[in-house]
């Protein structure tokens, strides 16, 4: 199982997170980084992946209004890929 961690005291702006993903999950050169090509390679992804955000709260202090689309996009990719598999965290607990 494929295992990505991002934590939010790293990712300062949409960004670093879209940079951090792309880093994380192996995207492909033509990941456009943005919310549409996030949803498309999520639900191109194979095989198990599990996707751990911690200190959420602080990625949402940091992305702002971004971060509930951003949010909803991946529950999106997760429901049309059951190979996700989510856990949003307040702290470090893993």
């Amino acid at each position: 199982m494929r295992v990505c961690v991002l934590d939010g005291r790293k990712i300062e702006d949409v960004k670093s997170l879209h940079n951090e993903l792309a880093s994380l999950l192996e995207f492909p050169d033509w990941y456009g980084k943005n919310l549409d090509a996030l949803h498309d390679c999520l639900t191109d992804l194979e095989g198990e992946t599990e996707i751990r955000f911690l200190y959420q709260d602080i990625l949402k202090e940091h992305l702002g209004d971004y971060f509930e689309k951003f949010i909803k996009v991946i529950q999106m990719s997760v429901k049309d890929n059951t190979g996700i598999h989510l856990f949003l965290q307040e702290n470090d607990t893993l």
